[in-house]
């Protein structure tokens, strides 16, 4: 399950133009790895991670999220990707 808090969700709609059911078709549409965000400012418990993922309209997302447990999703943030980003992904992340 995805779960998105209402601030989350707001911020998604009016910053990033992203719908909750985009983020829900990257998950689904998930082709790679989740990579961890070891960047000291992302710090968390659980760990930050993300992975990019295109939607069913193929627009491409990165997704950030806490993985609670074994079928629990918390969404941070949803955006497109930057070019470097992009690369990270296609790096480490793809098989």
């Amino acid at each position: 399950m995805i779960i998105i808090s209402e601030e989350c969700l707001r911020k998604l709609q009016e910053k990033h133009n992203v719908t909750r059911q985009e983020v829900e078709q990257c998950f689904m549409n998930l082709r790679g790895w989740f990579l961890e965000d070891s960047r000291l400012q992302h710090r968390r418990t659980p760990p930050t991670q993300w992975f990019i993922a295109e939607t069913n309209k193929r627009r491409a997302l990165k997704i950030v999220f806490q993985q609670i447990d074994e079928n629990n999703f918390q969404l941070i943030s949803a955006y497109e990707p930057n070019e470097i980003e992009l690369a990270i992904y296609a790096k480490h992340g793809l098989d």
